[in-house]
């Protein structure tokens, strides 16, 4: 900072104003949405795109790499989720997006690098003036150490973009990570401006999370203002009528969700003569231990009856071991498998080769393509992200058929199922007020502005 005025370091402290440029390349093939993306997302430099899946993301982080090679005449890193790597290179060919390569061991080989999130510790940032986080929300599926270092990679980085469906499906304050990665409010900043502690505890569990106990809420006045912000860097897209586009090519077709409740529980303890209610999250998994061999064996029935293409998702490892034996021609992908193993597995089912996939949807349920599967069993858990995440990779702008999901769960899963009903109707209400406030945005600084003349310290002249 020595070259660095006050004035300068107060003013950047949080960027505000737009850090881009003016697009030198946005080709004719992208949908007049895509195009309107592109434009506003380069043109401010560090932003994030929350567009449905379906709505051409990766396409759109191409062409937004791109014009960030051809501005700087630097490299470009996209980051992805495990086996979506691949498919990203075959969008390249497909769009004729050159200079595309994906590395595994940090070499760089082409101005844009594509590489998975779990390989990032073998790149340096100072090769680098452009990154793109696709499916940017998978951070959370991540330690405490890994997204750590993730967010000190990218802060070092000048041109920033995310891109995700799901920006924060479980609370509004995780829009607050996504802020700060960009380089804008941060996280605690973004909680201390906008929001409110009622039980003004802040306390931190041992992840650097905050416990359930601490419940956040946006102030009365902050409501409007609060959309007006997270709109001033992201744009956010469920349709293209949301940005004043015609929906025509991207119209779903119809997602049926068909509930199976079986009517099994746990064994009771010792000294009860019948089980209770599973209502902690102990008594929900031990309930899911003591029912796999119902639950797999109604899972498998209605696989095998379809006789096509199904994904099985599942949470336990037992869970997928058991179906993995009871749905012939299927494969699984499981947390003991390499990386390299669960890629090809994954890979194998995108292309249509395996007719049934088994994994769990934090392994595989961000970023393929698979419209060409209609059928989907899951079994519900509490994570409404993962939940939503596993049915769009079927349930996406291109499938030309309905999707039939099948949920199976017994009596202690009831509240799960009320909390994915309530998670559903926070994301609902989120991607709503962005696209309200979205022609509207506000940039609303940690700082003053600074029309007066500046009285500089001493220690720093």
């Amino acid at each position: 900072m020595k070259n660095l005025s006050y004035r300068k370091f107060l003013e950047n402290r949080h960027k505000t104003k737009n850090a881009g440029f003016k697009p030198l390349w946005i080709p004719d093939y992208l949908f007049d949405f895509q195009k309107a993306l592109v434009d506003w997302s380069i043109r401010k430099g560090s932003s994030a795109i929350f567009a449905d899946c379906g709505l051409g993301k990766s396409v759109m982080e191409l062409v937004w790499a791109k014009n960030i090679v051809e501005k700087t005449k630097g490299n470009v890193l996209l980051l992805t989720p495990l086996a979506v790597g691949a498919q990203m290179v075959m969008e390249a060919k497909k769009f004729d997006i050159s200079g595309v390569t994906r590395s595994k061991d940090g070499c760089i080989k082409s101005k844009i690098t594509i590489t998975n999130y779990e390989r990032l510790h073998y790149f340096n940032p100072i090769d680098f003036t452009g990154i793109v986080l696709d499916e940017s929300s998978i951070l959370k599926n991540f330690n405490g150490v890994t997204k750590h270092k993730i967010n000190i990679f990218i802060r070092k980085i000048k041109y920033r973009l995310l891109a995700t469906a799901t920006a924060a499906p479980n609370d509004f304050v995780e829009l607050g990570t996504s802020s700060e990665a960009l380089g804008y409010l941060g996280y605690m900043d973004m909680l201390s401006k906008f929001f409110k502690n009622d039980q003004n505890n802040c306390a931190l569990n041992n992840r650097g999370r905050f416990t359930e106990l601490t419940k956040w809420r946006l102030k009365g006045h902050a409501h409007k203002s609060f959309w007006k912000w997270v709109t001033s860097w992201s744009r956010a897209v469920r349709y293209p009528s949301d940005m004043g586009f015609d929906d025509d090519g991207f119209i779903l077709p119809k997602l049926k969700e068909i509930k199976h409740k079986l009517n099994i529980t746990r064994e009771p303890e010792a000294d009860m003569l019948f089980a209770l209610p599973a209502r902690g999250l102990k008594e929900v998994r031990d309930e899911r231990r003591a029912t796999i061999k119902q639950r797999c064996e109604k899972t498998a029935q209605l696989i095998n009856d379809r006789k096509d293409y199904g994904v099985a998702w599942c949470n336990l490892n037992d869970e997928g071991d058991l179906l993995e034996k009871l749905i012939p021609d299927s494969v699984q992908v499981s947390g003991r498998d390499k990386d390299n193993i669960k890629e090809d597995k994954l890979t194998s089912f995108t292309k249509g080769n395996e007719r049934v996939l088994i994994t769990k949807p934090k392994i595989g349920a961000w970023g393929l393509n698979w419209q060409h599967c209609n059928h989907i069993t899951f079994f519900p858990a509490y994570s409404y992200e993962q939940y939503y995440q596993a049915i769009r990779r079927c349930w996406r702008f291109g499938q030309k058929r309905p999707v039939d999901v099948e949920l199976i769960y017994t009596k202690g899963d009831n509240k799960v199922i009320k909390n994915l009903r309530r998670k559903q109707k926070q994301a609902d209400t989120m991607f709503t007020n962005l696209v309200k406030e979205m022609n509207n945005s506000l940039d609303i600084s940690n700082v003053t502005s600074f029309d007066k003349k500046v009285e500089i310290p001493t220690w720093a002249q």
